[in-house]
């Protein structure tokens, strides 16, 4: 399945992305945010599976079974912009705004805004083709219903 995955984002002439796709890049995404400050905390990991229950209408073991394969994704790919290119191909840019929230929402479920994870989603946000003016605008919704 990772090669398979792997193989649509390299081809020579990708084939256009599904939503599955879509899906294992931003679970992928999301667990390279909360990895990148080199703690992968209890409470990103519950932040993420809730996010993907959310997003894709899935039950707890659903998304932790997600969650898992969008772990294993992660650790073979290397780089960040294969995870970006699919879910800006496959995205429309108000739900790459969404996308952008959920990142924030897994940078501040520990309580620690670690420069590593701001310097990640600064690189990202830009690839998804949001401006750093949305991006801020997403990180002041999160921080506003977190508190």
């Amino acid at each position: 399945m990772i090669s398979e995955f792997f193989r649509r984002l390299t081809g020579q002439a990708p084939e256009p992305f599904q939503d599955v796709d879509a899906r294992l890049a931003l679970g992928a995404l999301l667990v390279r945010l909360a990895k990148s400050d080199g703690e992968y905390a209890v409470a990103e990991i519950a932040r993420i599976d809730r996010i993907l229950s959310a997003r894709y209408d899935l039950n707890q073991v659903e998304a932790a079974q997600l969650r898992a394969q969008c772990e294993a994704i992660e650790h073979e790919a290397p780089d960040t912009v294969r995870f970006t290119r699919a879910i800006k191909d496959a995205v429309a840019y108000e739900d790459r705004e969404a996308v952008i929230e959920a990142l924030w929402e897994v940078v501040l479920a520990d309580g620690v805004r670690d420069h590593d994870e701001d310097a990640l989603i600064r690189m990202v946000a830009p690839m998804l083709g949001v401006k750093d003016q949305d991006s801020a605008h997403a990180r002041r919704r999160v921080e506003a219903r977190s508190a």
